[in-house]
């Protein structure tokens, strides 16, 4: 007698998985927020937000600006390449939903959690050197990217501070995540 297969237990979607993770994250800076009187964490200035059209436009501006020197230096620099290359690796299975469930959960909470809790107990520079640690490889050729994400979180930071919310770097996080993760997803590149 031939016993049928195993059944085995549906996975997770990819994006499932991201999105748990991220709601988590985001929890867990609404808790913060509320420990320290403050769960709003989306608005980090003292009066209300100025202008969130106003800001939606700058962090798309800020995005694309971003995105457009990393595929500059992409195209020109050897451990840009090596850098891509890794990074294809991990998120090339990537589907268009996926990528932009990742893009999306990642720029809200990690804003959410570096620029609208922490930032406020801690200051710019210590948030950012906290979001630098959480892209963080232990591998030298992941240490431009490192270095890259101590850039981003201090712009995203001041630019927090200087709009009172978390619109503009929302925006441009998530400009950056959705273009830069379709690109490396869909182009493998010699290195």
């Amino acid at each position: 007698m031939r016993l049928g297969p195993t059944p085995r237990a549906r996975r997770l979607s990819q994006g499932v998985v991201i999105t748990a993770f991220y709601g988590a994250l985001l929890l867990v800076a609404v808790g913060i927020g509320a420990a320290r009187h403050h769960a709003d964490v989306f608005l980090v200035g003292a009066g209300p937000p100025r202008g969130l059209f106003v800001s939606a436009l700058g962090g798309l501006a800020m995005g694309g600006v971003a995105v457009f020197f990393s595929r500059l230096v992409t195209r020109r620099l050897q451990w840009a390449r090596v850098l891509h290359q890794e990074f294809h690796a991990l998120v090339h299975q990537l589907g268009s939903v996926d990528i932009f469930l990742l893009a999306l959960s990642s720029s809200v909470a990690e804003e959410a959690f570096f620029r609208g809790a922490l930032q406020p107990m801690v200051g710019v520079v210590p948030q950012a050197v906290l979001f630098a640690a959480l892209h963080f490889r232990p591998r030298p050729r992941f240490y431009p990217w490192t270095a890259m994400s101590l850039g981003v979180g201090m712009l995203f930071g001041l630019f927090t501070l200087w709009r009172g919310d978390l619109c503009m770097a929302i925006v441009a996080h998530f400009t950056i995540n959705v273009a830069n993760l379709s690109y490396i997803a869909r182009t493998e590149l010699r290195t």
